[in-house]
């Protein structure tokens, strides 16, 4: 049986919309604020600084029931022990990144298209990142959104969990959840803002009135 896991708020990490403060800074925050995973997405990292930098991170959320996901790297997740992998549709393979990193480890992986996410039934997922849910200036190049609608489609076709990314504010996050979502990722809202715990609690309250008013799932 599949663990069951918090993906309520995951909060994506930028260095670039972050600065001048340090990651750890942003990613101590946002845990104070109510976020329940973190995905260290740093793209133009060195491999030995990547790695330094998870470490890091896994130290300061050690025992606080937080998963550190790495981005793309299932290489960089072994080497600093984290606790999985997210891999988009043209990173490692699913089964090549569950055989290097074991049975135990999370593994989630992007969807931008219907036929995307049917093809990942067959795999043994922790989660689905559906992406994106709305348009965002975060990261350019993607498929066209799936708005509300299609995420309640995907609901109705999917046995994963998924996670919606794209767009995301406390305005608008409780829609996403109502929708069919178990929980939202965001970036810049939370890496770019003055007041990053402020933003978590928001972005967590929505999510929290979002599943109040659904069954359990």
């Amino acid at each position: 049986m599949k663990r069951r896991l918090d993906w309520r708020l995951c909060l994506v990490t930028d260095r670039a919309l972050a600065a001048p403060r340090a990651i750890e800074e942003i990613v101590a925050a946002a845990v104070r604020g109510g976020a329940t995973a973190v995905q260290l997405r740093e793209k133009g990292c060195g491999t030995r600084e990547f790695v330094a930098l998870a470490r890091r991170l896994k130290t300061a959320l050690a025992g606080l029931g937080i998963p550190l996901i790495v981005n793309d790297r299932a290489d960089v997740a072994l080497a600093a022990n984290a606790d999985g992998v997210h891999v988009g549709q043209s990173d490692m393979e699913y089964h090549d990144a569950r055989r290097m990193l074991g049975p135990d480890a999370i593994i989630g992986l992007s969807v931008e298209t219907m036929e995307q996410a049917l093809e990942a039934e067959a795999l043994d997922l922790d989660y689905l990142g559906v992406s994106p849910v709305f348009p965002t200036p975060t990261k350019t190049g993607t498929a066209p959104a799936w708005g509300i609608e299609g995420l309640r489609n995907l609901r109705r076709a999917s046995r994963h969990a998924l996670v919606a990314i794209g767009g995301i504010a406390a305005a608008n996050a409780g829609e996403v959840i109502r929708a069919g979502a178990d929980g939202i990722a965001v970036v810049s809202a939370i890496c770019s803002v003055a007041d990053p715990e402020r933003a978590a609690r928001e972005l967590r309250a929505a999510v929290d009135a979002g599943l109040s008013c659904c069954p359990p799932r």
